[in-house]
């Protein structure tokens, strides 16, 4: 199997993963988005949108994957793991995978209104890779159905 297939089978395990906590943070009433951060092959964090639930509008899923990731790895820079969120992270969000120094960030579906890549585009550390995509139909469809639900 080529090295290609090998990746994009990899992120799809650990996309479905993220996309699990999405379903945890629906289930709570929050926004659907859902991340993990790997290490080594390992889930060193994860964390959903908790913005409600704790009154605070940084609770964001990423915020909540970094700091867990961060205490189980016990320091602050995330320089050789993997971050899978269901949406494209926010300008803070991204500032956030920035100062970790995240080495790479795979994101599902796109947020042409508050997405990083069209507001700040620059905001990643310069060494991380990015990917999107993956599982971006499931994901996006879960986000679609919470506002539908809410309208």
């Amino acid at each position: 199997m080529p090295i290609n297939s090998e990746i994009i089978a990899c992120d799809e395990r650990y996309m479905q993963l993220a996309f699990l906590e999405a379903q945890k943070a629906y289930a709570l009433g929050e926004i659907p988005v859902g991340c993990v951060i790997v290490a080594d092959g390992q889930i060193v964090g994860r964390g959903h949108n908790l913005t409600e639930t704790l009154q605070d509008v940084t609770a964001h899923a990423e915020i909540q994957a970094i700091t867990a990731a961060s205490n189980n790895l016990g320091g602050k820079y995330l320089t050789q793991c993997t971050l899978y969120v269901t949406l494209e992270p926010c300008v803070m969000c991204a500032g956030a995978i920035g100062w970790a120094q995240i080495k790479r960030l795979v994101y599902a579906a796109d947020d042409d209104k508050r997405g990083f890549s069209r507001l700040a585009p620059y905001s990643l550390h310069p060494k991380c890779s990015v990917s999107s995509g993956i599982l971006a139909d499931q994901c996006r469809d879960l986000i679609q159905q919470f506002f539908k639900s809410r309208r």
